[in-house]
Protein backbone atom coordinates (compact mmCIF):
# COMPACT_ATOMS: atom_id res chain seq x y z
CA UNK A 1 0.00 0.00 0.00
CA UNK A 2 1.14 3.43 -0.81
CA UNK A 3 1.41 6.23 1.52
CA UNK A 4 -1.91 7.74 1.81
CA UNK A 5 -0.49 12.05 1.54
CA UNK A 6 -4.04 13.02 3.04
CA UNK A 7 -7.30 11.79 4.33
CA UNK A 8 -8.83 13.35 1.00
CA UNK A 9 -6.47 10.31 -0.33
CA UNK A 10 -7.76 7.88 1.67
CA UNK A 11 -11.50 8.56 1.10
CA UNK A 12 -10.94 8.56 -2.47
CA UNK A 13 -9.28 4.79 -2.20
CA UNK A 14 -12.28 3.82 -0.26
CA UNK A 15 -14.94 4.86 -2.55
CA UNK A 16 -13.06 3.54 -5.65
CA UNK A 17 -13.23 0.25 -3.78
CA UNK A 18 -9.26 0.06 -3.91
CA UNK A 19 -8.99 -1.09 -0.38
CA UNK A 20 -10.80 -1.34 3.24
CA UNK A 21 -10.25 0.18 7.07
CA UNK A 22 -9.51 -3.49 7.69
CA UNK A 23 -6.36 -2.76 5.33
CA UNK A 24 -5.26 0.51 5.77
CA UNK A 25 -5.18 -0.69 9.67
CA UNK A 26 -3.27 -3.34 8.79
CA UNK A 27 -0.62 -0.75 6.63
CA UNK A 28 -0.47 1.65 10.05
CA UNK A 29 0.13 -1.62 12.05
CA UNK A 30 3.17 -2.66 10.12
CA UNK A 31 4.28 0.42 9.99
CA UNK A 32 4.22 0.89 13.69
CA UNK A 33 6.24 -2.31 14.23
CA UNK A 34 8.75 -1.41 11.73
CA UNK A 35 9.21 1.58 13.20
CA UNK A 36 9.16 0.59 16.74
CA UNK A 37 13.09 1.72 17.72
CA UNK A 38 11.27 5.60 17.50
CA UNK A 39 9.59 4.74 20.40
CA UNK A 40 6.30 6.80 19.78
CA UNK A 41 3.72 4.64 20.92
CA UNK A 42 3.34 3.44 24.51
CA UNK A 43 0.85 0.66 23.98
CA UNK A 44 -1.00 -0.01 20.39
CA UNK A 45 -4.33 -0.67 20.50
CA UNK A 46 -4.30 -3.76 17.72
CA UNK A 47 -7.31 -6.03 18.43
CA UNK A 48 -10.08 -2.60 19.31
CA UNK A 49 -8.53 -0.99 16.14
CA UNK A 50 -8.86 -4.23 14.12
CA UNK A 51 -12.40 -4.46 15.62
CA UNK A 52 -13.45 -0.78 15.12
CA UNK A 53 -12.15 -1.26 11.42
CA UNK A 54 -14.26 -4.10 10.72
CA UNK A 55 -17.54 -2.72 11.81
CA UNK A 56 -16.83 0.99 9.79
CA UNK A 57 -16.33 -1.12 6.53
CA UNK A 58 -19.68 -2.55 6.79
CA UNK A 59 -21.29 1.08 8.08
CA UNK A 60 -19.02 2.32 4.68
CA UNK A 61 -21.29 -0.53 3.15
CA UNK A 62 -24.26 0.33 4.49
CA UNK A 63 -23.86 4.19 3.43
CA UNK A 64 -23.85 4.92 7.42
CA UNK A 65 -20.42 5.70 8.09
CA UNK A 66 -19.54 9.12 9.85
CA UNK A 67 -17.07 11.83 7.91
CA UNK A 68 -14.06 10.59 9.63
CA UNK A 69 -14.32 6.79 7.81
CA UNK A 70 -10.96 5.45 7.49
CA UNK A 71 -8.67 8.01 9.66
CA UNK A 72 -6.59 6.17 11.92
CA UNK A 73 -6.13 8.52 14.85
CA UNK A 74 -3.20 8.13 17.74
CA UNK A 75 -4.13 9.99 20.97
CA UNK A 76 -1.51 11.04 23.19
CA UNK A 77 -1.06 9.21 26.47
CA UNK A 78 -2.71 12.01 28.89
CA UNK A 79 -6.41 11.45 27.13
CA UNK A 80 -8.38 8.67 28.47
CA UNK A 81 -10.20 6.40 26.09
CA UNK A 82 -12.17 3.86 27.81
CA UNK A 83 -11.40 0.07 28.33
CA UNK A 84 -7.81 1.56 27.63
CA UNK A 85 -4.86 2.83 29.90
CA UNK A 86 -3.70 6.19 30.24
CA UNK A 87 -0.45 7.14 32.83
CA UNK A 88 0.47 10.06 31.34
CA UNK A 89 4.32 8.49 30.69
CA UNK A 90 4.30 8.58 34.80
CA UNK A 91 5.61 5.68 36.92
CA UNK A 92 2.86 6.85 39.50
CA UNK A 93 -0.03 5.86 37.48
CA UNK A 94 1.34 2.73 36.54
CA UNK A 95 -1.10 0.37 36.06
CA UNK A 96 -4.25 3.04 35.47
CA UNK A 97 -7.46 2.03 32.87
CA UNK A 98 -9.87 4.53 32.18
CA UNK A 99 -13.31 3.70 33.10
CA UNK A 100 -14.55 6.66 29.61
CA UNK A 101 -13.55 8.37 27.34
CA UNK A 102 -12.17 11.86 26.99
CA UNK A 103 -14.97 13.75 24.94
CA UNK A 104 -12.50 14.90 22.01
CA UNK A 105 -11.81 10.82 21.37
CA UNK A 106 -15.24 9.97 21.79
CA UNK A 107 -16.12 12.64 19.69
CA UNK A 108 -13.45 11.20 16.99
CA UNK A 109 -15.44 7.46 18.03
CA UNK A 110 -18.89 8.72 16.84
CA UNK A 111 -17.37 10.11 13.25
CA UNK A 112 -16.20 6.16 13.16
CA UNK A 113 -12.38 7.57 13.20
CA UNK A 114 -9.97 4.59 14.17
CA UNK A 115 -8.05 4.77 17.51
CA UNK A 116 -5.02 2.79 16.64
CA UNK A 117 -2.63 3.48 20.49
CA UNK A 118 -1.39 6.19 22.91
CA UNK A 119 1.50 8.26 22.36
CA UNK A 120 4.78 8.95 24.21
CA UNK A 121 4.66 12.07 25.76
CA UNK A 122 6.83 14.10 28.69
CA UNK A 123 5.40 13.24 31.67
CA UNK A 124 2.24 15.00 32.62
CA UNK A 125 3.11 17.07 29.86
CA UNK A 126 6.29 18.90 31.13
CA UNK A 127 8.81 19.21 29.11
CA UNK A 128 10.01 20.52 25.59
CA UNK A 129 12.04 16.88 24.57
CA UNK A 130 10.26 13.90 25.28
CA UNK A 131 13.04 13.00 27.49
CA UNK A 132 11.31 13.41 30.79
CA UNK A 133 8.74 10.18 29.84
CA UNK A 134 8.88 6.98 32.17
CA UNK A 135 8.48 5.38 28.85
CA UNK A 136 11.62 6.31 27.89
CA UNK A 137 12.98 9.33 24.58
CA UNK A 138 11.15 9.58 21.38
CA UNK A 139 13.54 9.48 18.77
CA UNK A 140 12.97 12.41 15.73
CA UNK A 141 12.48 10.21 12.47
CA UNK A 142 14.80 12.93 10.75
CA UNK A 143 17.54 12.77 12.47
CA UNK A 144 17.55 10.19 15.42
CA UNK A 145 19.96 11.66 17.48
CA UNK A 146 17.46 14.74 17.73
CA UNK A 147 14.58 15.23 20.04
CA UNK A 148 10.98 15.58 18.50
CA UNK A 149 10.13 18.22 20.87
CA UNK A 150 7.93 17.90 23.73
CA UNK A 151 5.70 17.27 25.18
CA UNK A 152 3.49 15.67 22.71
CA UNK A 153 6.66 14.32 20.65
CA UNK A 154 4.88 10.62 20.37
CA UNK A 155 2.07 12.48 18.72
CA UNK A 156 4.06 14.20 16.40
CA UNK A 157 6.64 11.41 15.36
CA UNK A 158 3.71 9.14 14.97
CA UNK A 159 2.36 11.05 12.08
CA UNK A 160 5.47 12.49 11.07
CA UNK A 161 6.46 8.46 10.43
CA UNK A 162 3.63 7.63 9.02
CA UNK A 163 2.23 5.25 11.71
CA UNK A 164 -1.40 7.02 11.55
CA UNK A 165 -2.92 9.84 9.75
CA UNK A 166 -3.55 12.40 12.45
CA UNK A 167 -2.63 12.65 16.09
CA UNK A 168 -4.12 14.36 19.13
CA UNK A 169 -1.70 16.10 21.48
CA UNK A 170 -2.09 18.75 24.13
CA UNK A 171 -0.23 22.26 24.57
CA UNK A 172 0.00 24.06 27.35
CA UNK A 173 2.77 26.35 26.13
CA UNK A 174 3.90 25.07 23.28
CA UNK A 175 3.54 21.28 23.35
CA UNK A 176 2.01 20.53 19.60
CA UNK A 177 3.40 23.85 18.35
CA UNK A 178 7.13 23.11 19.28
CA UNK A 179 7.08 19.86 17.98
CA UNK A 180 5.48 20.29 14.77
CA UNK A 181 7.85 22.83 14.01
CA UNK A 182 10.69 20.06 14.69
CA UNK A 183 9.02 17.22 12.79
CA UNK A 184 7.68 19.42 9.67
CA UNK A 185 4.28 19.22 10.51
CA UNK A 186 1.35 21.21 10.91
CA UNK A 187 0.05 21.70 14.60
CA UNK A 188 -2.56 23.68 15.86
CA UNK A 189 -3.67 25.18 19.53
CA UNK A 190 -7.16 26.17 19.38
CA UNK A 191 -8.44 28.88 21.41
CA UNK A 192 -8.50 28.12 25.04
CA UNK A 193 -12.37 26.37 25.79
CA UNK A 194 -12.73 25.63 22.08
CA UNK A 195 -12.53 22.01 22.86
CA UNK A 196 -13.31 19.82 25.86
CA UNK A 197 -10.81 19.23 28.70
CA UNK A 198 -12.92 16.25 29.79
CA UNK A 199 -11.31 13.42 30.21
CA UNK A 200 -7.22 15.01 30.00
CA UNK A 201 -4.78 14.33 32.54
CA UNK A 202 -4.29 17.99 33.79
CA UNK A 203 -1.34 19.95 33.70
CA UNK A 204 -2.40 22.93 34.02
CA UNK A 205 -6.30 23.94 34.30
CA UNK A 206 -6.15 27.47 32.73
CA UNK A 207 -3.77 26.47 29.77
CA UNK A 208 -4.05 23.20 28.84
CA UNK A 209 -5.72 22.46 25.04
CA UNK A 210 -6.03 19.70 23.08
CA UNK A 211 -4.36 19.96 19.90
CA UNK A 212 -4.16 18.12 16.24
CA UNK A 213 -1.17 17.28 14.75
CA UNK A 214 -1.51 16.11 10.81
CA UNK A 215 0.45 17.10 7.35
CA UNK A 216 -1.81 19.18 5.64
CA UNK A 217 -4.05 21.99 6.49
CA UNK A 218 -7.33 20.63 5.89
CA UNK A 219 -7.10 17.00 7.66
CA UNK A 220 -6.03 18.93 10.63
CA UNK A 221 -9.40 21.60 10.25
CA UNK A 222 -11.59 18.37 9.68
CA UNK A 223 -10.74 17.02 12.90
CA UNK A 224 -10.36 20.42 14.91
CA UNK A 225 -14.84 20.34 13.72
CA UNK A 226 -15.53 17.35 15.20
CA UNK A 227 -13.90 17.51 18.69
CA UNK A 228 -14.32 21.30 18.82
CA UNK A 229 -17.79 22.59 20.75
CA UNK A 230 -20.15 22.28 23.86
CA UNK A 231 -19.61 19.30 26.19
CA UNK A 232 -22.10 18.87 29.47
CA UNK A 233 -19.18 17.35 31.29
CA UNK A 234 -16.95 20.36 31.19
CA UNK A 235 -18.75 23.97 32.53
CA UNK A 236 -15.57 25.97 31.30
CA UNK A 237 -16.29 24.93 27.45
CA UNK A 238 -16.92 27.69 24.93
CA UNK A 239 -21.04 26.97 23.73
CA UNK A 240 -20.31 29.20 20.27
CA UNK A 241 -21.32 27.57 17.35
CA UNK A 242 -18.65 25.54 15.67
CA UNK A 243 -18.01 26.06 12.13
CA UNK A 244 -17.11 23.65 9.37
CA UNK A 245 -13.53 24.03 9.40
CA UNK A 246 -12.81 22.10 6.25
CA UNK A 247 -14.84 23.54 3.90
CA UNK A 248 -13.58 27.34 4.79
CA UNK A 249 -10.27 26.99 3.40
CA UNK A 250 -10.95 29.58 0.37
CA UNK A 251 -8.39 32.36 0.83
CA UNK A 252 -8.37 35.68 -1.29
CA UNK A 253 -8.72 38.69 -0.01
CA UNK A 254 -5.36 41.16 1.24
CA UNK A 255 -5.10 41.03 5.26
CA UNK A 256 -3.02 43.27 7.74
CA UNK A 257 -0.10 41.05 9.50
CA UNK A 258 1.81 41.87 11.89
CA UNK A 259 5.43 40.31 12.85
CA UNK A 260 7.00 41.12 16.44
CA UNK A 261 10.19 43.02 16.59
CA UNK A 262 11.41 41.45 19.73
CA UNK A 263 11.05 37.88 18.64
CA UNK A 264 13.17 38.33 15.56
CA UNK A 265 15.67 40.26 17.64
CA UNK A 266 15.96 37.83 19.89
CA UNK A 267 19.77 36.50 20.91
CA UNK A 268 18.33 32.77 21.12
CA UNK A 269 17.22 32.90 17.48
CA UNK A 270 18.84 30.98 14.75
CA UNK A 271 19.81 33.08 12.08
CA UNK A 272 18.53 30.75 9.23
CA UNK A 273 14.75 30.66 11.74
CA UNK A 274 15.40 34.38 11.19
CA UNK A 275 16.43 34.47 7.40
CA UNK A 276 12.92 31.87 6.31
CA UNK A 277 10.93 34.06 8.91
CA UNK A 278 11.81 37.29 6.76
CA UNK A 279 11.23 35.60 3.30
CA UNK A 280 7.57 34.88 4.03
CA UNK A 281 6.95 38.02 5.35
CA UNK A 282 8.60 39.78 1.86
CA UNK A 283 6.69 37.47 -0.18
CA UNK A 284 3.27 37.79 1.65
CA UNK A 285 4.28 41.74 1.29
CA UNK A 286 4.80 41.12 -2.55
CA UNK A 287 1.64 39.05 -2.38
CA UNK A 288 -0.35 42.38 -1.98
CA UNK A 289 -0.67 41.66 1.98
CA UNK A 290 0.07 44.71 4.41
CA UNK A 291 2.90 43.92 6.60
CA UNK A 292 4.20 45.55 9.51
CA UNK A 293 6.52 45.31 12.11
CA UNK A 294 5.50 45.73 16.17
CA UNK A 295 6.95 45.88 18.78
CA UNK A 296 5.55 44.14 22.29
CA UNK A 297 7.37 45.01 25.05
CA UNK A 298 6.34 42.41 27.66
CA UNK A 299 8.16 39.53 25.84
CA UNK A 300 10.89 39.49 28.32
CA UNK A 301 7.91 39.07 30.75
CA UNK A 302 6.11 36.04 29.12
CA UNK A 303 7.93 33.01 30.13
CA UNK A 304 8.21 33.54 33.62
CA UNK A 305 4.38 34.51 34.35
CA UNK A 306 3.85 31.45 32.34
CA UNK A 307 5.65 29.43 34.44
CA UNK A 308 4.71 30.79 38.11
CA UNK A 309 0.64 30.26 36.87
CA UNK A 310 1.16 27.04 35.44
CA UNK A 311 3.96 25.33 38.41
CA UNK A 312 1.48 27.06 40.49
CA UNK A 313 -1.38 25.04 39.08
CA UNK A 314 0.49 21.43 38.37
CA UNK A 315 0.88 21.43 42.05
CA UNK A 316 -2.27 21.72 43.42
CA UNK A 317 -3.24 19.40 39.99
CA UNK A 318 -0.92 16.33 40.87
CA UNK A 319 -1.51 16.75 44.48
CA UNK A 320 -4.11 13.79 43.76
CA UNK A 321 -1.50 11.63 42.87
CA UNK A 322 -0.87 10.26 45.97
CA UNK A 323 -0.88 6.05 45.88
CA UNK A 324 -3.86 6.04 47.89
CA UNK A 325 -6.49 5.88 45.42
CA UNK A 326 -4.92 4.36 42.38
CA UNK A 327 -1.57 4.42 40.67
CA UNK A 328 2.02 3.67 41.97
CA UNK A 329 1.59 2.82 46.10
CA UNK A 330 5.48 2.73 47.28
CA UNK A 331 6.13 -0.67 48.75
CA UNK A 332 8.71 0.84 51.38
CA UNK A 333 6.11 2.73 53.43
CA UNK A 334 5.71 1.92 57.39
CA UNK A 335 3.18 4.87 58.37
CA UNK A 336 0.52 6.99 56.13
CA UNK A 337 2.62 9.77 56.11
CA UNK A 338 5.24 7.69 54.70
CA UNK A 339 3.53 6.07 51.93
CA UNK A 340 2.67 9.72 50.68
CA UNK A 341 5.96 11.12 50.80
CA UNK A 342 7.31 7.92 49.76
CA UNK A 343 4.75 7.16 46.55
CA UNK A 344 5.34 10.88 45.21
CA UNK A 345 9.27 11.02 45.59
CA UNK A 346 9.16 7.52 43.91
CA UNK A 347 6.67 8.13 41.41
CA UNK A 348 7.18 11.28 39.91
CA UNK A 349 10.08 11.94 37.66
CA UNK A 350 12.59 14.63 38.47
CA UNK A 351 10.93 17.62 35.98
CA UNK A 352 8.03 17.14 37.51
CA UNK A 353 8.98 16.85 41.16
CA UNK A 354 11.12 20.08 40.27
CA UNK A 355 8.16 22.09 38.72
CA UNK A 356 5.39 20.81 41.56
CA UNK A 357 7.96 22.17 44.47
CA UNK A 358 8.01 25.49 41.86
CA UNK A 359 4.50 25.71 42.72
CA UNK A 360 4.57 24.80 45.78
CA UNK A 361 7.05 27.57 46.53
CA UNK A 362 5.12 30.46 44.70
CA UNK A 363 1.82 29.58 46.37
CA UNK A 364 2.89 29.48 49.86
CA UNK A 365 1.48 32.27 52.23
CA UNK A 366 4.75 34.43 52.38
CA UNK A 367 4.90 34.68 48.29
CA UNK A 368 1.42 34.34 47.16
CA UNK A 369 1.25 37.89 46.02
CA UNK A 370 5.02 38.66 45.10
CA UNK A 371 4.61 35.73 42.54
CA UNK A 372 1.39 33.83 42.07
CA UNK A 373 -0.66 37.30 42.36
CA UNK A 374 1.67 39.18 40.34
CA UNK A 375 1.74 36.82 37.81
CA UNK A 376 -1.82 37.25 36.95
CA UNK A 377 -2.08 40.86 36.82
CA UNK A 378 1.24 40.43 34.23
CA UNK A 379 -0.96 37.69 32.41
CA UNK A 380 -3.61 40.34 32.09
CA UNK A 381 -1.88 42.98 30.52
CA UNK A 382 -0.15 40.15 28.07
CA UNK A 383 -3.73 39.24 26.80
CA UNK A 384 -4.65 42.47 26.17
CA UNK A 385 -2.11 43.52 24.38
CA UNK A 386 -1.90 40.78 22.23
CA UNK A 387 -5.64 40.66 21.61
CA UNK A 388 -5.79 44.96 20.97
CA UNK A 389 -2.57 43.80 18.45
CA UNK A 390 -4.85 41.02 16.75
CA UNK A 391 -7.54 43.75 16.62
CA UNK A 392 -5.48 45.61 14.54
CA UNK A 393 -3.89 43.32 12.31
CA UNK A 394 -5.83 39.83 11.36
CA UNK A 395 -2.56 37.56 12.39
CA UNK A 396 0.35 38.05 14.16
CA UNK A 397 3.68 36.06 12.86
CA UNK A 398 6.44 34.37 14.38
CA UNK A 399 8.86 31.78 14.43
CA UNK A 400 7.45 28.74 16.49
CA UNK A 401 10.85 28.03 17.96
CA UNK A 402 14.24 29.82 18.35
CA UNK A 403 16.02 27.09 17.04
CA UNK A 404 15.52 23.97 14.83
CA UNK A 405 15.18 19.64 17.24
CA UNK A 406 18.49 20.05 19.16
CA UNK A 407 20.46 17.10 20.36
CA UNK A 408 19.14 14.88 23.09
CA UNK A 409 21.09 15.49 26.22
CA UNK A 410 22.21 19.41 24.74
CA UNK A 411 19.73 20.65 27.51
CA UNK A 412 19.06 18.19 30.14
CA UNK A 413 21.19 19.57 32.54
CA UNK A 414 20.18 23.43 32.30
CA UNK A 415 16.38 23.75 32.95
CA UNK A 416 16.41 27.24 32.31
CA UNK A 417 17.74 26.59 28.82
CA UNK A 418 15.03 23.99 28.08
CA UNK A 419 12.26 26.31 29.30
CA UNK A 420 13.65 28.78 26.99
CA UNK A 421 12.72 26.58 23.81
CA UNK A 422 9.09 27.83 24.41
CA UNK A 423 10.05 31.24 24.34
CA UNK A 424 7.44 32.54 21.47
CA UNK A 425 5.11 30.12 21.86
CA UNK A 426 3.50 31.20 25.17
CA UNK A 427 2.17 34.26 24.47
CA UNK A 428 -0.61 32.61 22.63
CA UNK A 429 -1.10 30.17 25.52
CA UNK A 430 -0.97 32.98 28.00
CA UNK A 431 -3.06 34.98 26.14
CA UNK A 432 -5.47 31.92 25.20
CA UNK A 433 -5.85 32.66 21.42
CA UNK A 434 -5.42 30.42 18.76
CA UNK A 435 -1.93 29.53 16.97
CA UNK A 436 -0.72 27.10 14.26
CA UNK A 437 2.70 26.08 12.92
CA UNK A 438 3.33 24.91 9.82
CA UNK A 439 6.59 23.98 7.49
CA UNK A 440 8.91 26.59 6.44
CA UNK A 441 11.37 25.16 4.99
CA UNK A 442 14.89 23.63 7.12
CA UNK A 443 18.46 24.80 7.74
CA UNK A 444 21.31 24.04 6.36
CA UNK A 445 21.00 20.17 8.48
CA UNK A 446 18.11 19.16 6.79
CA UNK A 447 16.03 19.81 10.31
CA UNK A 448 12.62 21.47 9.92
CA UNK A 449 11.67 25.06 10.41
CA UNK A 450 8.38 26.26 11.97
CA UNK A 451 6.70 29.47 11.04
CA UNK A 452 4.25 30.40 13.76
CA UNK A 453 0.53 32.19 12.63
CA UNK A 454 -1.76 33.39 15.74
CA UNK A 455 -5.43 35.09 15.19
CA UNK A 456 -7.87 36.47 17.36
CA UNK A 457 -9.81 33.84 19.61
CA UNK A 458 -12.32 32.14 17.74
CA UNK A 459 -10.89 33.07 14.85
CA UNK A 460 -9.86 29.39 14.06
CA UNK A 461 -11.60 29.34 10.36
CA UNK A 462 -9.51 32.30 9.32
CA UNK A 463 -6.38 31.21 10.71
CA UNK A 464 -6.34 27.68 8.68
CA UNK A 465 -7.63 29.34 5.72
CA UNK A 466 -4.41 31.81 5.73
CA UNK A 467 -2.30 28.86 7.05
CA UNK A 468 -3.32 26.97 3.95
CA UNK A 469 -2.74 29.61 1.75
CA UNK A 470 0.53 29.79 3.12
CA UNK A 471 1.48 26.42 2.61
CA UNK A 472 0.21 26.61 -0.47
CA UNK A 473 1.14 29.56 -2.56
CA UNK A 474 3.36 31.48 -0.41
CA UNK A 475 6.22 28.67 1.18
Amino acid sequence: MTKYRSFDDIKKSLENKETNCQAIVEYYLQNIQTKAHLNAFVEVYELSAKQQAERIDQKLHSGSAGKLAGMVVAIKDVLCYEGHGANASSKILSGFESQFSATAVQKLVDEDAIIIGRLNCDEFGMGSSNENSAHGKVLNAIDETRVPGGSSGGSAVAVQANLCTVSLGTDTGGSVRQPAAFTGLVGVKPTYSRVSRYGLIAYASSFDTIGIFSTNVKDNALVMEVIAGPDEFDSTVSRKPVPNYSELLHFGKPVKIAYLKETLDSEALQPEIKKHTMDILQKLKNEGHEVEQVSFPLLDYVLPTYYILTTAEASSNLSRFDGVKYGYRTPNAHNLESMYKLTRSEGFGEEVKRRIMLGTFVLSASYYDAYFTKAQKVRRLIKEFTEDLLDKYDYIIMPTTPSTAFKFGEHSNDPVAMYLEDLFTVQASVSGVPAISVPNGTDKDGLPIGLQIMANSFKEAELYAFADYITKHVN
